[in-house]
């Protein structure tokens, strides 16, 4: 049980590495220079049933104030107001969906054909529950320029508003930033190296219409993980960042989401292997507390920890 012990411990203390790297990289990473506003950007917005979501996000961009910036929102067949607040910004785009074709995904589909219709050297994905701030995409478009990237991503700071997210999301977040180093994203062809988040992406128009990464990924329901692989995979130049105060997102409403929100990302995160999505959980998360509690109960019992005495033994004296 000691080596035991001992394995568990080091993992830990692994894992605390590579949190304090990611949150070093995070944190470096804001410093990089917002002087120069790179060229053309389209904000893209797959909405489906968004009335709640959208108006907020829509008030955040507006205050982008950029000539070179177009908005464009797509009508995901819509049966609440989306479509209806969308049109009362009359500097918005609202592109009218349909059926997706056979064998796509519906936000995948709305993705592509939002890409399709853009004009941006810059493609900015964003979920419509999303919030944002002017200086927060002037960043990331700084970011993408300087450090000469194909592809950007971002996991925004969650907002947890009931038990089933306060639950499922910080565990997600720890998965996520200690057991990968986001440097190695940039720096590595790995494509197992990688993460991103689909609620905020930002491509190179040049390279994204190459390489039309949700038409390839068409039928996939975890594309954001699937795509940045594949740009990997291709020697194209990833990064991925996390923690922008800037950026918010309500990722779950209620538990049922989560739950299956939670269950979704973890197993791709392993290669949609479920085994090995278990065996991690059952090692480093399960497995150290277990261990504890058994230490715990042998240091009060240190006679039943070493040896049983036969009472037919008898002890004499000098």
């Amino acid at each position: 049980m000691q080596i035991a012990g001992w394995i568990l411990f080091l993992l830990g203390i692994i894992r605390l590495g590579i949190a304090w790297i990611n949150w070093q990289f995070n944190k470096n990473s804001r410093k990089i220079s917002t002087g120069g506003y790179p060229s053309s950007l389209s904000v893209l917005i797959p909405a489906r049933n968004e009335e709640q979501n959208i108006e907020e996000l829509l008030q955040d961009l507006t205050q982008l104030k950029d000539p070179t910036t177009e908005i464009i929102v797509y009508n995901d067949q819509l049966t609440d107001r989306t479509a209806a607040i969308v049109k009362s910004y009359p500097h918005i785009r609202l592109i009218e969906g349909n059926e997706p074709d056979k064998g796509w995904l519906g936000k995948n589909y709305a993705c592509h054909q939002l890409a399709l219709a853009a004009k941006g050297k810059h493609l900015l994905f964003l979920d419509a529950d999303v919030r944002i701030n002017g200086p927060a995409i002037r960043h990331l478009l700084c970011y993408l320029e300087q450090e000469k990237l194909r592809l950007l991503s971002l996991f925004p700071r969650q907002i947890l508003t009931d038990t089933g997210s306060r639950f499922t999301v910080p565990l997600m977040n720890w998965i996520l930033l200690s057991i990968l180093p986001l440097p190695l994203i940039p720096n590595t062809t790995i494509p197992s190296l990688a993460a991103a988040n689909g609620q905020c992406m930002l491509f190179k128009a040049e390279t994204y219409y190459q390489l039309l990464p949700h038409q390839k990924f068409r039928n996939n329901p975890v594309e954001d993980i699937a795509i940045i692989r594949y740009y990997k995979s291709g020697h194209q130049k990833t990064a991925t960042l996390t923690g922008e105060k800037e950026v918010s997102c309500q990722m779950y409403r209620n538990w049922k989401e989560a739950i299956q929100g939670f269950a979704k990302n973890i197993f791709a995160f392993f290669g949609n292997s479920q085994v090995t999505a278990y065996l991690f959980a059952l090692l480093t998360t399960l497995a150290p507390p277990v261990h504890f509690l058994q230490s715990g109960n042998r240091s009060r019992n240190p006679i039943s920890t070493f040896h049983t005495v036969d009472p037919d033994i008898r002890f004499t004296g000098k």
